[in-house]
Order: C-alpha cells, then sequence, then structure tokens
C-alpha cells in the first residue's frame, strides 16, 4: 500500500480523536493505524471516553482532521449529540466524521446520514484493518482537498480586502491624499499574493542629500514584525538595498528596493518567513510596485507639499507670536492641543488635521498692529484696545480668497477666535454654535496655553488654578464641550507642555 511507510514523516501529523466509552476500542485503533501515511504525514491520536469530554477537546483543538465517533456512550445517543453540536453551535464544517457504532439498531444508517451532518457510517464489526485503513485514508483525503480549497478561498478574500483597499484609496485619492491607507492596502495584496503574515513597507524619508540622513520612514506593516523598531541588522540590510539599488534575500527575509519615478526617492518592501523569491513571484513583485510607482510619487508629492506648507505656516505663527512676546513653542503646544481636542471630540481625521494645520495662523492679523500697542506692558486705553481688536479683520483679509483647505480654515480661525460662547466677544459678536467649531477649540487651547506659562504679565499658573478657571468661564467665554474635554484630557494637554517647553 503506497501510505504504509516506515520513514518518519517531518510534516505535522494529521489529527485523529477517538470517542468511544471502551478503552480497547481506543487502543485496537491506535495500534492499527499506527503505520498509516497520507501525503508524508503520520497520525497523532486524540481520545475521548464520553461526549462531554470529545465536546472539550473540539472546543480546544481547532485542526482535527477526523473523528470517529461512537453513538451510544453515557447515553444512547451521545455521538449524536456530538455530531450536531460541532456542526451547529461549534460551527466545525470542517473536520470528517465516521459515526462507529456496535448496535446499528439505535441508530439507523438512513437516518442518521439524512438527519446529522457526518462523512460515513459504520458499524464496528465491518470496521477490520483493510476497511479501517481505506475509511480513514478516504476520510483524511478529503479533509485534505477541503482545506485545500478553504485556504485558497482565504487567500482570495484577503486579496479581494487588500483590493478593496486600494480601491477606497483610490477613490478619495485627489480629495485626502491618504498616504498610510494606500500603502496599507498595497501591502495587503503583496502578502496576499506570497501568503506572507508578516511584511513591512518602507520609504526613504527626508532629503538625504542636505541633510545627510537616510532614515526609512515605515508606511505599513502587516503583523508582529516591526513592533520594535527597524533593528540593525535590518537597518544594515536596507541599507544595503537601498546603496546598491537591487532587490536581495537575506535568510528568511527578503528586502526589495523599488525606486519611485519622479521623487528621487524609493520604496522599500520587507516580506518575513520568505523561504524563497522564485523568478515568477519576484517578477510579479517588480510589475506591481512599478505600476503603482506613479501613483505613489502623485501622493507623495502632495503630501510634501502639506507638509512644506504646514511647516511654513507654523514658522509665520512663530515670528507673529515673537513679536507679542510669546516666542518660544507656543503654537506648537496649542496646534497639538487643538488636535487632542478635536481627536476628543470625535471629529473626522481630515478635518482634524486641516485645524492642526491651520490653528498656528490664528493671530496672524497681528502682524499689523502697532508695536506701541502690542508691546505695551501696562493697561491698553479704549482707543488702544479698539486698534488691538483690529487684528482678527486683518487676519481675515491676510487670508481670505485662498481655495485651499488649511488657508480657508486658517482664515476662520483668525477671524472668531475671539469671539465668545455667550456672545460678547469681538470681532462679530457671534454666539455659540454661530462659531465654527475650529474657532471655539482654538479659544480654549489658546487660554489654556496662556493661564499655564509665564507671559510678560503674569506667572505660570498652577493646574488646580487653571482648571478651576477653565470651568468658571465655561459656558461664558469658552465652549463648556471642549473645556469638559481638555478637562478629561488634561494629563495628556501637561504632556504636550513637558514635550514643548518654552
Amino acid at each position: 500500500m503506497s501510505f504504509l511507510s516506515p520513514a518518519t514523516p517531518k510534516l505535522a501529523p494529521w489529527k485523529v480523536l477517538l470517542v468511544d466509552d471502551e478503552p480497547d476500542i481506543h487502543n485496537i485503533t491506535k495500534l492499527t493505524l499506527n503505520r498509516f501515511r497520507l501525503d508524508g504525514r503520520a497520525l497523532s491520536f486524540l481520545h475521548a471516553y464520553s461526549g462531554a469530554e470529545a465536546k472539550e477537546i473540539l472546543a480546544r483543538e481547532s485542526d482535527i482532521a477526523l473523528v470517529f465517533l461512537d453513538v451510544v456512550m453515557e447515553r444512547e445517543d451521545s455521538g449524536l449529540e456530538v455530531a450536531r453540536w460541532m456542526r451547529q453551535e461549534l460551527g466545525n464544517g470542517l473536520t470528517r466524521i465516521v459515526l462507529r457504532t456496535g448496535q446499528p439498531g439505535q441508530a439507523p444508517e438512513e437516518r442518521v446520514i439524512v438527519d446529522y451532518d457526518i462523512n460515513d457510517y459504520k458499524e464496528k464489526t465491518e470496521l477490520d484493518r483493510t476497511k479501517l485503513f481505506t475509511t480513514t485514508f478516504a476520510a483524511l483525503r478529503a479533509y485534505r482537498d477541503i482545506m485545500k480549497v478553504e485556504e485558497a478561498r482565504r487567500v482570495q478574500q484577503n486579496y479581494r480586502e487588500g483590493l478593496e483597499r486600494v480601491l477606497a484609496a483610490s477613490s478619495h485619492l485627489f480629495k485626502q491624499r491618504n498616504l498610510k491607507d494606500f500603502a496599507s492596502g498595497l501591502l495587503q495584496q503583496v502578502v496576499a499574493l506570497l501568503r506572507l503574515e508578516q511584511s513591512m513597507l518602507l520609504r526613504l524619508k527626508g532629503a538625504s542629500m542636505i541633510t545627510g540622513e537616510s532614515q526609512y520612514e515605515v508606511l505599513a506593516k502587516i503583523g508582529d514584525f516591526g513592533n520594535q523598531g527597524i533593528d540593525a541588522g535590518l537597518l544594515a540590510q536596507l541599507d544595503e538595498a537601498r546603496h546598491n539599488r537591487i532587490s536581495q534575500l537575506y535568510g528568511d527575509t527578503y528586502v526589495g528596493y523599488f525606486p519611485n519615478n519622479h521623487s528621487g526617492k524609493a520604496s522599500l518592501l520587507v516580506l518575513q518567513g520568505v523561504e524563497e523569491i522564485s523568478d515568477i513571484d519576484a517578477q510579479l513583485l517588480e510589475v506591481f510596485c512599478s505600476g503603482v510607482a506613479i501613483a505613489f510619487d502623485n501622493i507623495l508629492l502632495n503630501q510634501e507639499i502639506t507638509d512644506t506648507q504646514a511647516e511654513l505656516i507654523l514658522r509665520l505663527g512663530d515670528v507673529v507670536e515673537s513679536r507679542s512676546n510669546e516666542a518660544g513653542n507656543h503654537v506648537r503646544r496649542m496646534a497639538q492641543v487643538c488636535h487632542l481636542l478635536a481627536e476628543a471630540s470625535g471629529m473626522p481625521e481630515c478635518e482634524t488635521a486641516t485645524l492642526v494645520h491651520a490653528a498656528p495662523m490664528h493671530d496672524i492679523g497681528k502682524i499689523a498692529t502697532p508695536d506701541a500697542v502690542l508691546l505695551k506692558p501696562g493697561r491698553l486705553t479704549p482707543e488702544e484696545w479698539e486698534v488691538m481688536k483690529q487684528h482678527p479683520t486683518v487676519g481675515l483679509q491676510i487670508l481670505d480668497g485662498s481655495s485651499r483647505p488649511i488657508l480657508k480654515a486658517a482664515a476662520v480661525i483668525a477671524h472668531q477666535h475671539h469671539e465668545k460662547y455667550d456672545g460678547t466677544g469681538y470681532p462679530q459678536g457671534l454666539k455659540g454654535e454661530a462659531i465654527h467649531p475650529y474657532a471655539r477649540i482654538v479659544a480654549v487651547a489658546d487660554v489654556f496655553d496662556a493661564l499655564s506659562h509665564e507671559r510678560c504679565y503674569k506667572k505660570a499658573w498652577p493646574v488646580e488654578q487653571v482648571t478651576e478657571y477653565m470651568r468658571e468661564i465655561a459656558g461664558h467665554h469658552l465652549d463648556p464641550h471642549y473645556v469638559s474635554l481638555l478637562i478629561k484630557n488634561m494629563d495628556k494637554a501637561l504632556e504636550i507642555n513637558r514635550q514643548w517647553p518654552d
């Protein structure tokens, strides 16, 4: 018989569960099948002597290939109940079930086959050595083929999910330019293609020719790979692939190098757990990554423009604040607190990003305020105060008319961030929800930062005093909802202060 082999199998054995209340049946079955092989794999036996024990084992072991199931055990229908429970409650439709009975009258074959999802029915008296071998062989071969179909279905599902994510990212490519989602979708396709569980997609970060840096940014990863960061061994492999501009296999780690067409940068694909990369797979990866290089170039270019715009806004905000003796990291802290409040309020990610980029421009109108007013250490006269109150309108005039989302948001913030929730603010006297959420969030972040840091006219307040005062002005000066969110997340706000000190 071709499935008999004295050689020790290298592959994991097929798991077979024997369910019978007679110990002799277990011993005979195990002895008879001890030399059984299918595809070079032997058998590993699990034993249950009651229906209850069988359920415990089946719930614990998810990869049992075959169950030899006795009908009559602690009850006359124990085996039938186990079969029903396996299929209906456990949801196991893959494991093959061979029902064995010494009392065929208790469970007539025709009724059992019709009413229960079993795969074979045998009387114990007919299961001689040959029949036991052929029954086991047929059941395991069916399980093997079902598992191949199931594996193909999973691969197809993973591929479809990856493709759906890419299509979803592509559909709003010119709206959000979401680099992370796009990269994650691409990575899922590669993983589905090569049936791998751990992988990472990176890009070269920064202008290495100018800064001398060769840092890598992780765009997406799947599995536990990379959770501890890029270690020295992987870093050396990445540097070698980048320097030589080639893809290479290092042991079980494949590093693919794919230059972008126009950006001058490159993407690197890291696949872990690779036994080998066939010529076809390597060619397919080349075609796949080359095909998306243009899309990556467009996304990276847009990302560079957005980052540059945000950096310029931040630096311009620094210049404006430095005129009013509020230099240091005021605008950076305020932007981060705005991010904290927007995220806590459930604001969509794209809107939150726009707010964070626009917030540093809130006082841009002060660029036109005379030094005699802006830098006056004492109380302003009524005339001087009227001059000071003009800076929101000046800010609107500077920023108004742009079609860019960040500048449009900055114009609204600059114009409305001195409005008060009770309608007593300026320059328009807006009240409550009539004030844009961006401006209401910026107002809370601005007041918090002013109170918790030293100014030319005051010392920094302790956190308890800041919290108490914020509660007092909630509903009057500030939106009570965002004040409440700030207080709930005060530990995170204080951490921002620690990260960006003056």
